[in-house]
């Protein structure tokens, strides 16, 4: 399996932190916390930057809030620093995965999404005549974290990077444990205390780490 070194350096890179409040800002740039940091830009990037490259920096607190389109769910959002943080990362980890991923694989992927996966399916319709629907009971909450930090690691063979991934998921351990019953079967009930899991729903890391997860079964 290739691995990819050397990665900590594009992530800290000043440009690829101005890419990424660029992108974090998109449908946001009037909200208080993004007008905040857009006032003082450049003072922000520099000490998110010295942050990251002395590996200093840690996530903030999340924001929760509840929705309900269409069933309930918890919502975490994370400060605007942070979501500057999940773009820069993600900038530079995304595309190493974008090639391990079936082509089948349509959720929150750049040039995929709902209307591209109801092509595919209207294509197999006139094919087959039987489909199988199944689901992954409270996904979000379950992921396991040192599952994930294990396929991660099998890749990213960059310490700081990989650091980076664990501070940021370790940042959104239990923060949906009160919201989902967790017990898969009688007798369950400490499992969750010896395996920390679950990713805020909100976070683009989130949404990516999902995707690699769920790898893992599609391949």
């Amino acid at each position: 399996m290739k691995t990819y070194k050397n990665l900590y350096a594009q992530i800290t890179d000043f440009d690829n932190l101005y890419a990424a409040w660029r992108k974090a800002r998109k449908n946001k740039r009037y909200k208080l916390s993004t007008a905040r940091f857009g006032q003082n830009l450049d003072m922000e990037l520099l000490a998110l930057h010295r942050e990251l490259t002395a590996q200093t920096y840690q996530p903030g607190e999340y924001v929760h809030f509840t929705i309900h389109e269409p069933k309930r769910r918890l919502i975490s959002a994370a400060p605007f620093r942070d979501r500057v943080v999940h773009h820069a990362l993600c900038n530079i980890i995304e595309p190493i995965y974008e090639r391990k991923f079936i082509n089948d694989s349509y959720a929150n992927r750049s040039g995929k999404g709902t209307h591209a996966a109801l092509d595919r399916c209207t294509h197999y319709l006139r094919r087959y005549q039987y489909v199988l629907q199944c689901d992954v009971q409270q996904f979000f909450p379950a992921i396991d974290h040192a599952i994930l930090k294990q396929i991660l690691g099998r890749t990213l063979a960059c310490a700081p990077t990989l650091r980076l991934c664990e501070r940021i998921i370790d940042s959104g351990r239990d923060v949906l444990a009160n919201e989902y019953d967790m017990r898969w079967f009688p007798g369950d009930d400490l499992f969750a205390a010896g395996r920390p899991r679950g990713l805020p729903i909100g976070n683009l890391t989130s949404q990516f780490w999902a995707n690699v997860y769920l790898n893992e079964l599609d391949q």
